[in-house]
């Protein structure tokens, strides 16, 4: 199917005009569709609303940094770091291009105020954390950087993308019957496996009642704040397992699982994150129980409920009526 994706650049402007321009010309030779919102300043909350919705529109999202860190809002933040931190929360996936030589920037393109530029040198910091980045020094090093970085990208973390009305019918139909034959392969192969090889039993593994300490991280104003958080293994598969029967990607089920987490803790905000290492524990252990299995498929791991963990999800999620055993059911 012929799909182009949609990537929002996010830069300051005045400073880098042309590396912008670079950079949105070999995005359009990539046959990519790009977007960006900083030519309409998010002066208030109905424009970053509008944003957001962008933002979300995107498959992939681009960063370039240079000398400047940009105008603030009243959070004290600038907006490229704003629109960065909403695209990590939604979980898009981030291609971020840091200039390589910012102390050789000239001066009419750095910051010049002291305060800013410490938050920009606490934001390059900030994502340079956990993630590949590239470097560049010319506008001119951008196209090709661009095109090696994404084409990567798009190989290793495929999108959604997007495709031509008219080509949705066949196409989707065909498909449809591919993910069935795959479902059904899948499936014959987890019913061979299960009679090949018996689930393994691992010694004194933790059952459901018994708790798991988290590390949490959460950015604010260019500063990581750490702390932990402890909840059983029933509490962390209660809250995701219902929607587990949509066969969610591994990356929509770190979104829940950090969820569950922030919404259980004491502390709110909406940048908390879960250590990558702590989400592969979860993983290993709801597969160790025998509640969930992984699929991987074109690049994606898929997850889903095993008969134990649905059986499972059904006893914590499902309403007990609150009418003596005695009562009935009115007649139909």
């Amino acid at each position: 199917m012929d799909k182009r994706y949609q990537v929002f650049v996010s830069s300051t402007y005045a400073d880098l005009k042309d590396e912008r321009q670079s950079v949105i010309q070999a995005l359009m030779e990539m046959d990519c569709i790009p977007a960006g919102m900083e030519l309409f300043p998010a002066t208030d909350e109905e424009q970053w609303q509008f944003i957001k919705r962008v933002i979300d529109d995107c498959d992939y999202y681009l960063l370039i940094i240079g000398g400047r860190y940009g105008s603030t809002t009243s959070e004290g933040i600038s907006y490229t770091e704003k629109e960065y931190e909403y695209a990590v929360e939604r979980g898009i996936k981030v291609i971020a291009l840091l200039h390589d030589k910012p102390d050789e920037i000239p001066a009419g393109k750095t910051e010049l105020s002291p305060g800013l530029r410490k938050k920009l040198d606490a934001f390059r910091d900030q994502v340079s954390q956990g993630r590949l980045v590239r470097f560049w020094n010319r506008a001119s090093d951008l196209p090709g950087i661009v095109a090696l970085s994404l084409q990567k990208t798009i190989k290793m973390f495929p999108a959604i993308g997007w495709v031509r009305a008219n080509t949705i019918s066949n196409e989707t139909a065909l498909s449809e019957l591919n993910e069935l034959r795959k479902e059904n392969a899948a499936l014959n192969k987890r019913l061979g496996e299960s009679v090949i090889n018996p689930p393994l039993e691992i010694e004194r593994l933790a059952n459901l009642d018994e708790g798991f300490t988290a590390h949490m991280t959460e950015s604010h104003r260019g500063t990581i704040t750490k702390w932990t958080i402890r909840l059983s293994w029933r509490d962390i598969f209660s809250d995701i397992a219902p929607y587990l029967l949509k066969v969610p990607t591994e990356k929509r089920v770190q979104e829940l699982v950090q969820l569950s987490f922030r919404n259980r803790g004491e502390r709110k905000g909406q940048y908390q994150y879960l250590v990558d290492q702590d989400f592969q524990t979860i993983t290993i252990q709801l597969k160790a129980l025998g509640l969930i299995n992984t699929e991987l498929e074109q690049g994606s791991l898929f997850w889903s409920l095993t008969p134990k963990g649905e059986r499972l999800m059904m006893e914590l999620r499902t309403v007990r009526s609150k009418k003596s055993k005695s009562s009935k059911l009115p007649a139909a």
